[in-house]
């Protein structure tokens, strides 16, 4: 039996949204002295058509995505571990971090080395911790972090702290503290274009229920968020009369 599927969806190949909230006109690559690798979770590769790993992927030259949980035996992942003449690091928050934000120029400079390697856990912070739990080779990586002076723009998407940013978010902090200890050149001031666009598209459909599949039985507006949340609730809060 033949299902006929009428009027199907549209999809970008290269962002993966819909041709109607494609945010590709506005991906500007740009090349980076520091190599990005963006450690996916399964989970979030499966709906990387609102994952910011896939966006900061797009938006830079040197970067790439590697999908999986347990990245301890990853020939990829080790192979770059392994590289010679190249410093790798994990980016993630901690006590005993190298914080980019307090040191100086120099100190960012000599610690990075010259062909510096960024892995970004890409997945729920469960997830992460998890991926994290089981990759024996990137516990023993050297650790940078930052202090985070800027509140998410994710206004669609909870995070469990305030100082929480999706991974865009963190990439484009982690450059602008990098331009900052002169181990970057790049221009960073379209960086975030491409996810500002996505979040004014979902907000567009979520205010204005008439648009394509949403049901107008009911009247939503989006609450701003003022709190995190403490345990398992949606990850969309709406205001329903």
């Amino acid at each position: 039996m033949q299902v006929e599927i009428k009027n199907p969806r549209i999809k970008c190949y290269k962002c993966n949204r819909p041709s109607s909230t494609c945010i590709c006109k506005h991906i500007s690559p740009f090349q980076t002295k520091t190599r990005f690798i963006i450690l996916m979770h399964p989970k979030e590769y499966k709906k990387e058509k609102n994952g910011t790993g896939h966006m900061t992927n797009l938006q830079l030259e040197n970067s790439e995505i590697i999908v999986g949980v347990d990245f301890t035996n990853n020939k990829r992942v080790n192979e770059i571990l392994n590289k010679e003449n190249s410093s790798s690091f994990l980016l993630y928050p901690g006590e005993d971090n190298f914080n980019l934000s307090i040191r100086k120029s120099s100190e960012i400079n000599s610690f990075m080395g010259d062909n510096p390697h960024i892995f970004i856990l890409d997945g729920t912070w469960p997830c992460a911790r998890k991926m994290l739990k089981l990759s024996k080779n990137l516990q023993k990586l050297k650790r940078v972090s930052f202090d985070n002076e800027i509140k998410s723009k994710f206004i669609i998407k909870q995070q469990p702290e305030p100082l929480c940013l999706s991974t865009i978010e963190s990439t484009y902090t982690v450059l602008n503290l990098l331009k900052e200890g002169d181990v970057e050149q790049c221009e960073t001031k379209d960086f975030l274009i491409p996810f500002e666009k996505m979040i004014e598209h979902q907000v567009e459909y979520i205010l204005n229920p008439n648009i394509n599949s949403y049901r107008p039985s009911k009247t939503r507006e989006i609450i701003p968020k003022d709190r995190y949340k403490k345990r398992a609730q949606r990850s969309i809060f709406f205001k329903q009369e």
